[in-house]
């Protein structure tokens, strides 16, 4: 459980991919373009399945440890231009975050995103964060969140359920990535919801009973 105080402005951290928007496409038609380039097979449907980890254990299942680093740099580079506008906004990452507006609080992306990137996807969709955190990936992402003073953390991964507890912000999962209702429970979600439609009326019952 949580134990970061909930204030009458509180700060919630969100994920991005899979979260607050949907990466799937974008990524997938990256990494097809990644093994044109390189000559190299990768299988883009599996890679999407599992997204939530850095790039970089990604990249090592298709590429010899020697060639990770620079395949990496060579995805990231190629990224902008095939990525961004081919990524939609989840279902209620809008109105999840201006709920948290809504509340007088600050809303935040922590993310194992590569930082530019992340700052690319929320501009294109208007997602305006009041700060955008990549590079942190599970526990990591505590760092930030403490660093903000985030007392809620929203994911769609066991990771994301691990960096929140690390944090000791109240874990909120969507299950709308690779995790399902059942792993992210078991992992020690503080509660699963099945997607940010739900999260205004959570934030505004969990608020309240915080401030009761």
């Amino acid at each position: 459980m949580a134990s970061t105080p909930i204030t009458a402005a509180p700060t919630v951290g969100f994920d991005l991919d899979m979260t607050l928007i949907d990466s799937r496409p974008g990524i997938h038609a990256c990494y097809v373009a990644l093994a044109e380039r390189t000559g190299t097979y990768i299988d883009a449907d599996l890679a999407v399945s599992r997204l939530g980890p850095p790039l970089v254990e990604e990249i090592a299942h298709w590429f010899p440890a020697e060639r990770v680093a620079e395949t990496a740099d060579l995805y990231r580079s190629m990224y902008p231009a095939i990525a961004i506008a081919a990524t939609p906004a989840m279902a209620g990452a809008r109105e999840a975050i201006a709920a948290v507006r809504a509340a007088g609080g600050r809303a935040i992306v922590v993310t194992a995103k590569y930082e530019p990137s992340a700052k690319l996807h929320v501009e294109h969709l208007g997602l305006a964060p009041d700060a955008v955190i990549g590079d942190l990936w599970a526990e990591q992402k505590a760092v930030a969140l403490r660093e903000h003073g985030a007392s809620v953390y929203v994911g769609d991964h066991l990771g994301d359920v691990r960096g929140a507890r690390t944090a000791e912000a109240f874990s909120v999962a969507v299950a709308t990535g690779p995790c399902s209702v059942a792993e992210l429970t078991e992992a020690g979600a503080d509660v699963v919801l099945n997607d940010l439609t739900e999260f205004p009326d959570w934030l505004a019952d969990y608020l309240s009973a915080a401030r009761a």
